[in-house]
Formats: C-alpha cells, structure tokens, sequence
C-alpha cells in the first residue's frame, strides 16, 4: 500500500504548480473504501493562497465522493529530496477526515511513517 501511495503521489508532483519555491509536492490519499486521490502543490503569487499538496488531494476527494470520506493513508513526496511532513494546517485537515490515518513521508533519516495523532496530538474536531 505504502508503495503505490507513494508512487501516486510521486506522478502528482509532477503536475505541481511550484514557480515561486521551485519545490515540487506530491500527495496520495488512501480511502476507507479503497479510492485513491492525488495531489500537488499550487502557488500563487499571493502566497497566502497557496494550497498543498495534502489538502489538494483530500478536498479532490470530498469533491467527487462527498463529506463523508474517511482517509486511511496519507504519501507526501518532494521532488528534492528533503523531509517533508504535512503542514499544521494539513495534519488538521487529514485527522478531520482521517482522524485513524497513517501518513508516509520523508523524515531526516529516510522514509517515516506515523499515526495522524502523533503528528498532531491534540486534534481539534466538533463530533
């Protein structure tokens, strides 16, 4: 599974939208019902409104499956090489749909995987 998460999230990178950092991201969510959505980073001259590659992915997925996905899995990858974990705002937005989820990515000393909670250990949900 880690694998062709990570292999899907590596063909999203290719597509990302990165002019300004020049730091391609690619993203893939695994499903609770078996789905994958990919993702990539889109920036914008406004930085503030850039969005990752995480989050493109996800909210990919509520689009053409509705609010009530469950994610299982999260890959992130980077076209340099360098760790990258999700974002602050992107761990919030997987444990909202993934509040079980375990996220692939890459760590100081190779690849890491964690749990969304040790990620985020405190969640915020309204349920």
């Amino acid at each position: 599974m880690r694998e062709g998460l990570l292999r899907s999230a590596r063909k999203a990178m290719k597509n990302a939208y990165a002019p300004y950092s020049k730091f391609r991201v690619g993203a893939a969510i695994l499903t609770a019902s078996g789905e994958t959505f990919v993702g990539c980073n889109v920036e914008n001259a406004s930085y503030g409104m850039t969005n990752c590659a995480e989050r493109t992915a996800i909210f990919a997925a509520v689009a053409q499956l509705g609010p009530k996905i469950e994610i299982r899995a999260v890959a992130v990858t980077n076209d340099h090489g360098v760790p990258c974990s999700p974002c602050g705002a992107c761990r919030q937005v997987i444990y909202e749909f993934g509040p079980d989820a375990m996220v692939f990515f890459q760590g100081k000393n190779g690849p890491k995987q964690a749990h969304i909670t040790d990620l985020l250990p405190e969640g915020f949900r309204l349920q």
